[in-house]
This record gives structure tokens, C-alpha cells and sequence, in this order.
């Protein structure tokens, strides 16, 4: 017996196009990558070796290679980020590198410098970092005609902002749908190189904005003292999926390339459920891979590392989206504090406690307090160490579940294809069909002498053509197409089981390379730069000489440098959707009282550092920006 015939169709494929909705996860390590594909993504993004804008999540060309091959399986894609600014002295090592990840089989890089525009690239996708500072429909038109096929939008954009820019122009658009907050624009942070010497825009940023201040007026009154007054609550649009798709967005992104494994697998099965779920019923929407995932646990996002939730801007400006008190994970609501007891705590709450559970609360003076559960009794909770400050009636949140991670720790997913299968007798012996729902087909011919069975063979046929367990698909209905009763030895079925599920897997791998794009540069006729006056600022990032004769030859005549090769003085530093005259109730745009304090105010650090505010009422947006007296120190580590 022996394989005579191998096709492959796509009955498909005169229908007409939907849009593909692709939940994007991120991946620190190989681990989270391919936990990110098991429990739903239908693409991951994760750290080359180098250059990606997380300087702790570097991964290896072998390691990138096995998740590739894995996702592929599915026909889920890899997004490896080289999104960082480079230096000159770094050109030929990042072009050297992008040729090592288009041959290992990586989809697409997310790219923030034009450099890599001007290099000898393989026909390799592009998509354009958020980091390119991605809010205008000028923007977004620009980058397209320059040759990227996907953009990464501003996290600050409205659904209004976002369907503008969709309308505007055809390209695939990426969002953030969860996660940690950026205070500023991204890309436009500067504070983390003018404080500490790490550039955010190398992957280095130092979390200036989690950082405690004061808030002082001109006169040297203090409005608020050692507050996270730049800290933002973390991003939930999980209710907004759906406003977000009709809005244009096809890419939907959950940040965390610095979060473990368990925060991965419960986010990514949480969005693949609210997803499918509008997909069920929404013709219109279609998956960008294929492939089922069952669960051993609820996927509940609170259960994972959080600063509280917000919107963000999606729905408008909302006062609920910083987190003053604490820039570190509350977690889930779990009642109050009913009693305080000798070595106990009474709780009033309808949850179920565990040893271990990690609790926390806010004390009076507004710091986050935590406290590990050693023992738990009925609603009395026997702390490892009682926690000082804790009051009756003191709300309490849950930021470590025991439970919970202890589901996450053991394997909690499995993804498979459905599969349609048709064994049928053809003249010269059977044939054998795997088809999917998306309407690819494989099909298997083997030459076999027919041999009439002596008793009915249909239930035996179908357990063996069943017996799928250990691969990537399910059998979703089995039909036999005979002539006669024919009969086949189960070794024989399973023979040819096996090898038309080898078929079928390069099949799909085959599907994924032939759906690769690479959008070509049309800057030579259709571009259009959104600059005035023929001018870029250090805001631009240009870093590079290749960066800064990509613009040259779009007619850009004066190129300042970017900010950590030659910092300006009393530069910008932050441009911050986020305002704190809004948050504190002194807004005049959006009818707030006038403020008691006067302008300008300044944040001062714990080291005594001061960085002057400004609002800009027109476009609604608050500047930090350095005080003349503070020294850079930004030049030397770039």
C-alpha cells in the first residue's frame, strides 16, 4: 500500500471576503508563546534576541523557530518585535538578523525604526510598532504607503478616533485591548532617559511613571504629597470587542511580554471566549486561525496581576483611569474586614479562601498592605503575620489566588482542529479525506485489492479513523462512501489514518506560507510625510543614518536628533492623554471648578527632582516636561 496522490483545495475560496479577527498575545519565552496558542491566540508576539523594546525578553533563533513551527500547526502566525531605535554601529547585525527570522519561518516583525525601510530585507511583513506613535489617519496613510501591512494605534485613541482612521485607509489595524498602561504617548517618553539613563525607545524603560510625587503649585504648596500621581490603572475592553471590530480593528492585543505564564494562559482563554462568542453570531467576523481550545479552568481576568481596570479613552474621558494609591497589583474584590481577632481575621465575603491566598488592602495614610493567608477556618483567616494598619470594615482584595495558580501550574489546554472526514472506494482502492471547516481538503489515495467483509464494518471503520488522540485534530463527523461492504484491517486503517493526518499537518503549514504578506513601498509616488514645514524634531526618534536618509529622501530638509543622541534642554519629556487638572476636578474643557492652586505646577520627586506641567486644553493633553535646572544625563548610553 502506498500514498499515490496528494491535493489540496480551498472550496472557499470564491466567497466572499470577510474580515479575519485576530486575538494577539504576547509571549516572553518560548513557555508563554506556546501556552499563548494552546489556550486561543491566533498569533503571538515575543523578543528576538536583540532589539525588541523589552530588554528582559530576548529569546533565541531556536527558540523562535519551535514556537513558528508550532503556531503553524494552526495556522496562527509569529510576530517577533525588533522595535527598538537602533544605533549605527547596529545596522548590519539587525539586518543580518531580520534574514535569520524570515528563514526559521517568523510572520511579520514590529518595527519602530524607518531604518529597517531602507535595508536589504526578505519579503518579510512589516507592522508598525505603537512605539511610531501611531493616533492620525495622516499617520497611519503614511506608514501604508511607505510598506507596512499592519499598524499598532495609540492606546489613547476613541472608538469615534479609531473608525476615522479606518475609514481613511485600508491597512489592517492593530489595538491593545488589556494590560499595563503607558501614561504617554508611546514612543514619546523621554523621562526614563532624562532620569536614569535607560531609553524607553531601547527597550529600557524604567518605570518613571510608577514612581511616587508630590504635587506642588508655583507658590510651593504642597496639593498632594508622595502620590503615583502618573500611575495608571491597567487596560480592560474586554465589554468593547465587538464596538472595536465595527469600528475597524482586526488585531486585537493583550500587552504583557514581561508576565509569566499563568497570567498568559488565563487572559488569552478569557478574550478567546469573549471573541468566539461575538463570532458565533457575527457572519461578517471570521478567525484568523483555526483550531478549538477547552479549558480545565474559568478563565476570570481579575485573578491576574492588575492595578484595577479601565477603558482607557475608548469610551471618552473617564476619572477612572489612574490608580494613585499603588502602582502594584490589587487583584480581585473579596469583601471587608468583619473582625479582627487574636492571630485571625474575620472577613464578610462570598468568596472561598485558600492557604496561601495573597491578600492586600489600602491603609489610612492611602499605602497597599499585604498579607499571605497561612490557615483558613470558615470565614476566619489566620494570616502568616497579622498585618499592621488593618481596620473593621477595611476593603480587601485578592492579588494571589492559591487555587487558581495551582490550576495554571498543570497543563490547562488543549487546542485542536475539527476535523470531516470520507473514506471512500475508488478503482484502484480507497481513498481517504480530511477537511476542515474553513473548507481546505487533503486528500490520500491508496492502491488496495477490495476484499468484501463477512460482517457490517461502519462502526469499526469509525472507531479506528477516530483514534486521533496525541495529534492536532478531533473528529467532527466521519462518512464512508462505499460501494460495498468492503473490508479493512484495522492496521490498514490506521496506516492510512496516520498518514493523512502527516498530509493534512503540511498542508496547513504550506497555507500559512502562502498567506505571508509584505506590503510594497509606494513612497516614491503616493507618500505623504504629516510634517510641517520640512522639519522633524527630536520627537521623530531618529537615531541612525539610514533612519535619517529614509526621511531625506521624502524631502525632509532639517532632521533634529533623536532625544538620547542630543537631548534638548527643557525638552518634553511625556505627552500624556491623562491630565491631573482633570483628575482633580479643576478641568475648565469638561466643567470643572477653578483650582485653588496656581499654575504651573510641578511634580517633585523623592530625590528632589521637579518636572513642570502644562496643559494644552486644544489638544486635551497634559505635558511633563524638565525643569531647566535639571542636569541630562542621557547622552553617554545610547
Amino acid at each position: 500500500m502506498k500514498s499515490e496522490q496528494l491535493t489540496s483545495s480551498n472550496r472557499n475560496s470564491g466567497c466572499v471576503v470577510v474580515r479575519r479577527i485576530e486575538l494577539l498575545s504576547p509571549a516572553k519565552n518560548l513557555e508563554c508563546g506556546i501556552e499563548a496558542i494552546r489556550h486561543g491566540a491566533d498569533a503571538v508576539y515575543i523578543g528576538a534576541p536583540k532589539f525588541g523594546a523589552r530588554a528582559a525578553a530576548g529569546n533565541s533563533i531556536d527558540d523562535l523557530r519551535q514556537l513558528a513551527d508550532y503556531a503553524h500547526q494552526f495556522g496562527a502566525r509569529v510576530y517577533v518585535t525588533l522595535n527598538t531605535l537602533i544605533k549605527d554601529d547596529e545596522l548590519a547585525e539587525v539586518e543580518a538578523l531580520v534574514w535569520q527570522l524570515y528563514r526559521i519561518g517568523v510572520d511579520a516583525l514590529i518595527v519602530q525604526d524607518m531604518a529597517l525601510l531602507t535595508m536589504n530585507l526578505p519579503p518579510i511583513a512589516l507592522h508598525a510598532s505603537t512605539q511610531t506613535d501611531n493616533r492620525t489617519a495622516e499617520k497611519v496613510q503614511f506608514l501604508h504607503s511607505v510598506g507596512f501591512s499592519q499598524v499598532v494605534l495609540a492606546r489613547e485613541l476613541s472608538l469615534k478616533e479609531i473608525e476615522e482612521i479606518h475609514r481613511a485607509c485600508p491597512v489592517p489595524l492593530e489595538a491593545f485591548v488589556h494590560g499595563a498602561l503607558c501614561v504617554s504617548y508611546s514612543g514619546q517618553c523621554y523621562a526614563s532617559q532624562a532620569c536614569f539613563g535607560r531609553s524607553a525607545n531601547r527597550g529600557e524603560c524604567a518605570q518613571f511613571c510608577r514612581l511616587p510625587f508630590d504635587l506642588v503649585d508655583a507658590d510651593g504648596r504642597v496639593i498632594e504629597e508622595q502620590r503615583h500621581l502618573l500611575s495608571l490603572k491597567d487596560m480592560n475592553r474586554s465589554a468593547h470587542l465587538e464596538a472595536m471590530m465595527d469600528a475597524g480593528i482586526c488585531s486585537f492585543k493583550i500587552e504583557g511580554r514581561l508576565k509569566d505564564v499563568s497570567y498568559v494562559k488565563n487572559v488569552t482563554a478569557y478574550y478567546r471566549q469573549a471573541i468566539d462568542a461575538i463570532l458565533a453570531r457575527r457572519p461578517e467576523y471570521k478567525r484568523a486561525s483555526q483550531g478549538v481550545s477547552t479549558y480545565t479552568f474559568t478563565p476570570q481576568l481579575d485573578k491576574s496581576f492588575n492595578r484595577g481596570f479601565t477603558d482607557y479613552f475608548l469610551t471618552g474621558r473617564r476619572t477612572d483611569v489612574f490608580s494613585f494609591d499603588t502602582p502594584k497589583s490589587v487583584g480581585e474584590p473579596v469583601g471587608h474586614v468583619k473582625e479582627i481577632g487574636r492571630g485571625y481575621i474575620a472577613v464578610s465575603s462570598v468568596k472561598t479562601f485558600h492557604n496561601g491566598d495573597g491578600l492586600c488592602f489600602i491603609d489610612e495614610q492611602g499605602r497597599l498592605q499585604g498579607f499571605r493567608v497561612n490557615r483558613v477556618e470558615g470565614i476566619r483567616l489566620y494570616p502568616k503575620d497579622m498585618p499592621r494598619g488593618l481596620r473593621a470594615r477595611t476593603p480587601l482584595f485578592r492579588n494571589y489566588d492559591m487555587e487558581f495558580e495551582r490550576l495554571l501550574s498543570r497543563p490547562s489546554a488543549e487546542r485542536r482542529i475539527p476535523i470531516n472526514i470520507c473514506l471512500r472506494d475508488i478503482s484502484f482502492g480507497f481513498s481517504l479525506t480530511f477537511t476542515d471547516d474553513e473548507g481546505h481538503s487533503v486528500t490520500v489515495n491508496f492502491t488496495r485489492d477490495k476484499e468484501q467483509a463477512r460482517s457490517e464494518q461502519r462502526a469499526g471503520i469509525e472507531a479506528q479513523l477516530s483514534k486521533l488522540g496525541g495529534t492536532n485534530f478531533i473528529v467532527q463527523s466521519i462518512e464512508i462512501d462505499f460501494s460495498d461492504n468492503w473490508f479493512i484491517p484495522s492496521s490498514v486503517l490506521a496506516d492510512m489514518r496516520r498518514t493523512a493526518v502527516e498530509a493534512f499537518g503540511r498542508a496547513c503549514k504550506l497555507k500559512i506560507e502562502k498567506s505571508k504578506l509584505k506590503v510594497e513601498s509606494d513612497a516614491s509616488n503616493n507618500c505623504q510625510l504629516p510634517i510641517v514645514n520640512c522639519q522633524l524634531s527630536y520627537l521623530a526618534n531618529v537615531g541612525n543614518r539610514r533612519a535619517e536618509a529614509f526621511y531625506r529622501s521624502l524631502g525632509v530638509e532639517e532632521i533634529a536628533p533623536a532625544y538620547e543622541i542630543s537631548a534638548p534642554r527643557g525638552a518634553t519629556l511625556m505627552f500624556c492623554r491623562h491630565c491631573l487638572r482633570y483628575a482633580l476636578g479643576w478641568c475648565p474643557r469638561h466643567g470643572g471648578v477653578k483650582s485653588p492652586y496656581r499654575e504651573p505646577y510641578n511634580l517633585v520627586s523623592a530625590d528632589g527632582r521637579r518636572f513642570v506641567l502644562e496643559f494644552d486644553c486644544k489638544q486635551c493633553m497634559m505635558l511633563v516636561k524638565e525643569n531647566d535646572s535639571v542636569n541630562n544625563k542621557n547622552n553617554s548610553n545610547y
